[in-house]
């Protein structure tokens, strides 16, 4: 490729003037930073700067950046093709990864959709849904139960069943529908557990479960909607409620799958199995596009049964080729435990130390600035009284050669499963660093 710019500030400005990135105003957006490279679990900036990624790229790249089994998984199926469509073609990358998800997962489950990004993995769940009651001659059955504070994408019905307050259904009132909400778990993980915690939840399942096809929940750990831990029992309980009800369970392990909360997968914590749950972000090592929704035969029989015996969803990049023969190299680096792997004492081990490590976070825990401090598995959170002000806080992190990204009241980290002690502890300090000198 020809560059069209002389060097980085010239490609910076375009970025400044015509991309617009997440959550941002093109009138006053919030500074970039220009990356040229990445490697390990540090960000090469293209000014000479070198950051510890604390980010994992949004949760996504637990192996670290570019990972050499990574990229030869990659180069070895650009040599086949890169892409074919699956709506009547077949391919080995597709069906070596779908065995590699069901191998993972209890038996219960059978059946994989391959998406192309998370919140449709979640898009398709819900479809799944509405289309097995449909199926199953309960069409009275069109609505969906969550709990506040949750977040599962921003396609308009992933943002339905996202927070009605913090989300953003004020901004859309009569695109997204109306769905049920009850208020968030409030046991922490550690705590002990209390009834009363899912009592409204109990009460609108026996007023409203005529009408509700599923409930949607982030298993564990409410992510993005405020990295909340909660208590285990309360899927224990919902479980109970789902099956006494007729009522589908859908978990989003979008962001908890793969190792990340300490167990494989964030619903291992409860011992229990929804009806069908979704996973992405971790599944490539953050190195491409791809998500999954896996559900059980009953599920899908019943749809394939139905009036409409077809799952009304096809995504013209589903099953991509490239992205399953790299998803399956980054399954085969976590569990691999063998002489010359990733992670030769299994990522367990890894996950353990990383919590470990984080616990020092607590040091500022006293902090009049800080409201709480809380770690689960490779998962840390400073909880601050007040919203962050991400422009004054970025710099001093890039200054202390970091990558922290907090949003809201969050000053949290995700770290890299390599991630080794000493680069850990230069994170930590620098977040405790960093507030001490803020506030």
């Amino acid at each position: 490729m020809i560059s069209k710019f002389d060097n980085y500030q010239d490609w910076l400005k375009f970025d400044r003037d015509h991309l617009w990135h997440p959550y941002t105003s093109m009138v006053d957006p919030l500074p970039c930073y220009p990356v040229a490279s990445a490697k390990g679990v540090h960000i090469n900036l293209a000014d000479g700067n070198t950051l510890i990624d604390g980010m994992s790229s949004w949760w996504s790249a637990i192996h670290g950046y570019n990972h050499p089994k990574l990229n030869q998984a990659l180069v070895d199926q650009t040599q086949k093709m890169a892409h074919v469509m699956f709506g009547g073609f077949a391919h080995q990358p597709a069906s070596e990864l779908g065995s590699r998800l069901l191998d993972m997962t209890p038996d219960i489950f059978q059946y994989v959709f391959l998406a192309d990004s998370g919140s449709i993995s979640i898009e398709v769940a819900l479809k799944m849904a509405l289309q097995y009651y449909r199926s199953a001659g309960k069409l009275d059955k069109q609505k969906f139960l969550t709990v506040r504070g949750g977040y599962h994408g921003d396609p308009f019905t992933c943002m339905s069943v996202g927070d009605p307050e913090n989300g953003q259904h004020y901004l859309f009132p009569s695109t997204i529908s109306t769905h049920l909400f009850v208020p968030r778990p409030n046991i922490k993980f550690y705590d002990e557990w209390d009834a009363s915690d899912i009592s409204e939840l109990k009460l609108s399942i026996e007023k409203n479960h005529r009408e509700v096809a599923a409930i949607i929940i982030e298993p564990i750990v409410q992510g993005a909607g405020g990295m909340h831990f909660y208590h285990p029992e309360y899927l224990r309980q919902l479980r109970a409620l789902c099956d006494e009800f007729d009522i589908l369970l859908i978990f989003d392990e979008i962001a908890t799958g793969f190792g990340r909360t300490g167990k494989l997968f964030a619903m291992d914590h409860a011992g229990i199995t929804p009806d069908i749950f979704c996973v992405g972000k971790a599944m490539t090592g953050g190195m491409m596009t791809l998500a999954a929704t896996i559900t059980t035969k009953k599920v899908a029989m019943t749809i394939s049964n139905g009036d409409v015996p077809i799952l009304m969803h096809g995504p013209t990049f589903m099953g991509n080729p490239l992205a399953c023969a790299v998803a399956s190299a980054s399954l085969d680096i976590l569990m691999d435990s063998g002489e010359g792997a990733t992670y030769p004492k299994g990522w367990q081990h890894n996950i353990q130390r990383i919590e470990n490590g984080l616990q020092q976070l607590k040091e500022i825990a006293d902090h009049p600035a800080v409201n709480d401090v809380r770690v689960l598995g490779a998962i840390g959170v400073i909880e601050m009284n007040d919203p962050t002000d991400v422009a004054k806080i970025q710099p001093e992190f890039i200054a202390e050669g970091v990558w922290v990204r907090p949003f809201g009241r969050l000053i949290y980290i995700m770290p890299q499963y390599i991630i080794s002690e000493n680069e850990l502890n230069s994170l930590c300090n620098a977040i405790k660093k960093v507030i001490l000198k803020v506030y």
